[in-house]
C-alpha cells in the first residue's frame, strides 16, 4: 500500500462528515487484493517458489473471506507469508481513542468504546491505527491459558470497585486486542485441547466469554495458523470441530528447483564485508561463484530425498542459507589470514558445512555405525559431482588428465593455500585454464582459485585423479 503520513487526529463527528464507512478486515484484504490483480502488482514481494502453488490458494482463500491453515514442515515460510499479509491492510485505521480494543467508530464492541461515544457523541476522539500493529502472532505452546488468548477478571480492577459482573473489569487477552487485524497462532496443534475448543466461539460466532460472563464481542478478525503434518501423530492435533471452522487448508512444500533455493539464499543469506587490516584502509568482499551456489543448493535437494535423512523433519531452506554464511565465513577468515584482497568460497571450504548442517536434519535410525557427519559428507560428495557433471562432460577435459599423467602433475589446495598458487598451476597448464573459463568466475586470483578446485575435485569424484589428504591439505595427482 506504500507509505502514507499518519493522518491527523479527528472526532467522530468529522469522521462522518468525511464520508468514512467501515469494512471488515476480510472484506478490506479482498478489496486491497483485488486492487493490486488490478494492476498486475506482485501478491506477495519476497515469498519466491509458491507463484503457481501455494500464492493462487492463498489468493482465493482472501478473495472467499476464509480463515487459513498453513500445513507444511519447517522451515517453508509459513510466518512469513502470514505476516506479510500486513501488506494488503489499509495504511491507517480509525479507531476510538483511547479503548483497548481499537474499536470501529462507527460499530464500537467493548463497553469502554459504547461509553465514550455515548458521552460525547460526535466528539469523540479518533485516532488512527497503523497496518503494521494489526497484526499479532502468537507461538502454540502447552501452556497457554484462555486468559492468553481471551481474557480474565482483572483484580486490580476489582480492587479499584468495580463489581465482577461489570465488564470494565475484563482484561483483555491477545485475540480481542487483535480485533479489526489479523492474528497467526503458530504450531497450532501443539495448543492444550481444552484450549483449542476456547477458540470455536471466536472463529465461528466471533464472540468470546471470560469467567462464566457472556461478554458479546463481535470480534472482527482474520485468523491463520500453521502447522507441521507431522505433529497430528507426534506431539499433539487439531480438534475437528477448530479444523472444521477454518475455510482453507493450503499444503506448503520446500522449493521444487534448485534456481529458487539459491534465489532464497541469496535474498536471506549474510553480506560478508570485514575490515582487512587494523588501519580500516580496504575491506575483503567475499563472491561466491555460482557453481558454489549450485553445491550448496544441490546439498539440500539431495538431503530432502536422501533415505538416512529423515524426510518427517524436513530439511529447511535455513539448511540452504546457514552452509552458504558458512562457507562465506571460511572463505572471508582464509582472505583475511593470508592477506588476499577479494575471497572466494572454495571446495576444501565444505567441511565447514557439516556444523551447520547437522543440527538442521535429523537421521533415520540406521544403527550406531551411522554418524552424522558421514551421512553429511556422502551428501556433499554427491552435490559436487552432479554440479559439475552439469557444467561438464568428461570427455571434454580427457586433455586435462592427460596433462596430468604425462607430466606428473600435482595440484597442492587447502585452507591454508593462497589464491596465488592456484593461479600458478592454472598457467602452467592450458587446460584446466580452458575448463575455468567455461565456469565464467571472472579475473579475480580468489575466483580462479575456486574454480580450479572446483574441476580437480569433479574429476576426483568420477575417478579421473586421485587425491590424497596431506596434513591440512590436499594433493590431486594421476
Amino acid at each position: 500500500m506504500g507509505n502514507v503520513d499518519r493522518p491527523a487526529d479527528t472526532t467522530l463527528g468529522e469522521l462522518r462528515a468525511a464520508g468514512y464507512r467501515s469494512r471488515t478486515v476480510k472484506e478490506e484484504l479482498r478489496a486491497n487484493l483485488l486492487a493490486r490483480i488490478r494492476d498486475n502488482q506482485p501478491f506477495m514481494p519476497g515469498i519466491l517458489g509458491y507463484g503457481e502453488t501455494v500464492l493462487p490458494q492463498l489468493e482465493n482463500a482472501l478473495l472467499a473471506g476464509q480463515d487459513v491453515i498453513l500445513l507444511g514442515e519447517r522451515g517453508q515460510a509459513k510466518s512469513r507469508i502470514a505476516r506479510r499479509l500486513t501488506g494488503l491492510l489499509d495504511p491507517w485505521l480509525p479507531y476510538v481513542a483511547g479503548t483497548e480494543l481499537h474499536d470501529d467508530p462507527m460499530k464500537p464492541v467493548s463497553p469502554l468504546a459504547r461509553q465514550i461515544i455515548g458521552e460525547e457523541g460526535d466528539n469523540a476522539p479518533i485516532s488512527w491505527w497503523a497496518a503494521a500493529d494489526r497484526y499479532s502472532e502468537k507461538l502454540a505452546t502447552p501452556d497457554i491459558s484462555i486468559a492468553d488468548l481471551i481474557g480474565e477478571v482483572d483484580p486490580v480492577k476489582v480492587a479499584e470497585g468495580r463489581y465482577l459482573s461489570d465488564e470494565l473489569t475484563i482484561h483483555y487477552g491477545l485475540l480481542p486486542r487483535t480485533h479489526r487485524g489479523i492474528f497467526a497462532l503458530n504450531e497450532l496443534p501443539d495448543l492444550a485441547e481444552r484450549i483449542q475448543v476456547g477458540l470455536l466461539n471466536v472463529m465461528e460466532e466471533r464472540d468470546v466469554q471470560v469467567r462464566g460472563y457472556r461478554v458479546r464481542l463481535e470480534l472482527d478478525l482474520f485468523v491463520i495458523a500453521s502447522a507441521n503434518p507431522e505433529d497430528y501423530t507426534s506431539r499433539g492435533r487439531i480438534i475437528t470441530p477448530l479444523k472444521d471452522r477454518f475455510g482453507a487448508q493450503i499444503r506448503t512444500h520446500y522449493p521444487e528447483e534448485a534456481s529458487i533455493e539459491i534465489a532464497i539464499m541469496e535474498a536471506e543469506g549474510a553480506v560478508f564485508e570485514a575490515d582487512a587490516d587494523a588501519s580500516g584502509s580496504g575491506s575483503v568482499p567475499v563472491q561466491t561463484p555460482a557453481f558454489m551456489k549450485e553445491i550448496v543448493a544441490e546439498l539440500s535437494q539431495l538431503a530432502r530425498r536422501s533415505s538416512e535423512v529423515s524426510q518427517r523433519s524436513g530439511v529447511s531452506v535455513r539448511v540452504t542459507i546457514a552452509n552458504h554464511e558458512t562457507l562465506g565465513a571460511a572463505a572471508l577468515k582464509r582472505a583475511v589470514r593470508l592477506g588476499e584482497p577479494a575471497a572466494a568460497p572454495r571446495i576444501s571450504d565444505l567441511p565447514s558445512v557439516v556444523a551447520s548442517t547437522a543440527g538442521k536434519i535429523e537421521l533415520e535410525t540406521l544403527g550406531d555405525e551411522t554418524r552424522e557427519d558421514r551421512v553429511i559428507e556422502k551428501l556433499v560428495a554427491r552435490a559436487v559431482v552432479n554440479v559439475f557433471n552439469r557444467h561438464f562432460a568428461l570427455s571434454e577435459l580427457l586433455p586435462l588428465v592427460e596433462r596430468f599423467e604425462a607430466e606428473g602433475l600435482e595440484a597442492e589446495v587447502g585452507e591454508f593455500v593462497p589464491s596465488s598458487s592456484h593461479g600458478v598451476l592454472v598457467g602452467r597448464v592450458p587446460e584446466l585454464a580452458s575448463a575455468i573459463a567455461r565456469l565464467d568466475t571472472g579475473e579475480s586470483p580468489a575466483g580462479i582459485a575456486s574454480a580450479a578446485e572446483f574441476v580437480l575435485e569433479g574429476l576426483h569424484l568420477n575417478r579421473r585423479l586421485n587425491k590424497e589428504r596431506r596434513g591440512g591439505g590436499v594433493r590431486y595427482a594421476r
